[in-house]
């Protein structure tokens, strides 16, 4: 008595890339997501590069890996290639101790984040009129 679900052909495609334990927090590395979203992927590693931020490094492998799939695996175009999406989540938490004054120790946290890189191919507009 279980409905079947409807396959659509037509559905994207999408190409995914995780990067677990990255080591930096997740709010670090929200901005620098937030700013590659909707881009292209080539212009999107050319604003990395070229980034003062020391983690914009493991951002730029997770793009570079999820571009080697697009090409190998579905034989995209890379040149088509945009970041749809662009996330990362909170993942383990190393606690360390330093020592302070009068024999107290005082907490250091160092948290490791995944990053989640998500592209697809930018499909062709097609125009209706022109503008005179």
């Amino acid at each position: 008595m279980s409905k079947k679900k409807k396959i659509d052909k037509n559905k994207d495609k999408y190409i995914r890339s995780v990067n677990n334990n990255v080591r930096s927090s997740i709010r670090k590395l929200n901005p620098i997501l937030r700013n590659i979203v909707g881009k292209k992927v080539e212009l999107a590693i050319r604003d990395l590069q070229f980034s003062e931020k020391r983690i914009t490094k493991d951002i730029r492998k997770t793009i570079s890996s999820a571009v080697a799939n697009a090409e190998n695996n579905f034989q995209y175009d890379i040149d088509k290639l945009i970041i749809k999406e662009a996330y990362c989540g909170k993942k383990i938490t190393m606690k360390r101790f330093r020592p302070r004054a009068k024999g107290r120790a005082a907490p250091i946290l160092k948290p490791y984040s995944s990053v989640t890189i998500i592209l697809s191919e930018v499909k062709k507009m097609e125009s209706h009129g022109t503008k005179s």
